[in-house]
């Protein structure tokens, strides 16, 4: 079975299609995708302007079409942080689907840690014991904590690297008052979630997914001598502020980071230092899946349900 989903991010759109069937592992056959960055669309009413809805209908009618153009049996279309969290998000999507003949759902913030714990549950194995997962994207940071397939705990915190960037970074390089202002905010955020995550500190294994973790992994291995599938906590302390001492074009010209994140990655380090010494934890190893494969396993396992 070809399944394609539609990931409507706060950076990206991204078409994932995968053959597949049930109790078989998803097999990437193709990939699509364009930069958004909807958060730079924000008005000071917290709704998506004109030109940011122009550009994302336009987005997301290139990627239906190539997902026809691929014979995509099912299509799984969702949205998360910036389309949630915006006043006029329900609306923008209702036009969608009725424009485009899809069904773009919303997913909330603990759905969407629920799901990328379970894209970590498949991948590590039952074997991987007590799992603890950190996913930061565009808008929203999600934390998961878990031995089963669904985590005991799950919790999304408004704190993606474009949200961030966008509230918080000023000057180029940042200046010291913004970078001051930014780390409060994380910390602060963090105070809210710490009581109910600290008395799950005990796991086997912490886990990190998204492209942020996984270009702060490479550059922890190019800069200090890791294998870039995994980031130390010593490592993201000394990267954090070297990243924040450089240019956005001299950030844009390190391995594996593009334009786009060259201005947020900064705010991705910060994030992922604060979360590791809040919790403890000295390492986080790089998971390869996360929340698109977790949407595609989830809706899977509901077909084989269906079909018993």
């Amino acid at each position: 079975m070809r399944l394609g989903v539609l990931d409507v991010g706060s950076n990206t759109v991204h078409l994932q299609v995968v053959d597949t069937h049930p109790g078989a592992r998803p097999n990437p056959t193709f990939n699509y995708k364009e930069e958004i960055r909807l958060t730079e669309f924000l008005t000071e009413n917290n709704e998506i302007n004109a030109e940011g809805i122009e550009l994302l209908r336009a987005i997301i009618s290139r990627a239906v079409e190539q997902s026809n153009a691929v014979q995509v049996k099912e299509l799984l279309p969702f949205a998360t942080s910036a389309l949630r969290e915006a006043k006029n998000g329900e609306e923008i999507i209702k036009n969608i689907n009725k424009d485009f003949k899809i069904d773009l759902q919303v997913l909330s913030g603990n759905e969407e840690a629920k799901l990328t714990f379970l894209a970590a549950r498949r991948w590590f194995g039952w074997s991987s014991g007590r799992l603890l997962v950190v996913d930061i994207g565009g808008g929203s940071l999600e934390i998961a904590v878990g031995t089963d397939e669904s985590p005991e705990v799950a919790t999304s915190l408004p704190l993606g690297a474009s949200r961030l960037t966008q509230n918080f970074l000023k000057g180029n390089p940042y200046s010291e008052k913004s970078i001051r202002a930014l780390r409060d905010h994380i910390e602060n955020s963090l105070e809210a979630i710490l009581p109910a995550l600290v008395k799950h500190q005990d796991t086997d294994r912490s886990i990190a997914t998204s492209k942020t973790l996984r270009t702060l992994a490479r550059l922890c291995g190019d800069w200090f001598d890791g294998d870039g599938k995994s980031i130390k906590l010593e490592a993201i302390r000394k990267i954090s502020g070297r990243l924040s001492e450089m240019t956005h074009d001299e950030r844009a010209k390190l391995p594996g980071v593009s334009t786009n994140r060259a201005r947020q990655i900064v705010a991705g380090a910060y994030v992922t230092e604060s979360v590791m010494r809040n919790l403890d934890l000295r390492e986080l190893e790089i998971c390869p899946w996360a929340l698109r494969e977790g949407v595609i396993l989830k809706w899977m396992d509901w077909m084989e349900a269906e079909t018993d």
